[in-house]
């Protein structure tokens, strides 16, 4: 009950913002060192955070439409989806939450 607490990159989840496209890499403006990513930018992102000993990544998904219903969010091919499929297979021991 009296220890010291230490944080080290293993106690980390490290946020992601992932957008439709090819190559996109915006910055996020009220973020400094934030960007919104594209997927494949976003697979190598998660691979150097991966890296780095941050074993855990949350993704923020910005679809290129939005409607009431936020269909964009439970879609089969959503951005976010299509993110997951992707770190699954190119990013090997990445924890990964949505």
């Amino acid at each position: 009950m009296v220890r010291e607490t230490h944080l080290t990159a293993n106690d980390f989840m490290y946020p992601l913002f992932v957008v439709p496209g090819e190559g996109v890499r915006n910055p996020v403006p009220s973020m400094p060192g934030v960007f919104q990513l594209s997927v494949d930018e976003l697979v190598k992102e998660a691979a150097e955070v991966r890296d780095q000993g941050i074993p855990s990544i949350l993704l923020f998904g910005i679809p290129e439409t939005k409607d009431e219903m936020g269909s964009g969010a439970y879609a089969s091919e959503g951005i976010v989806q299509q993110a997951l499929h992707e770190l699954k297979e190119k990013v090997e021991d990445l924890f990964l939450v949505t």
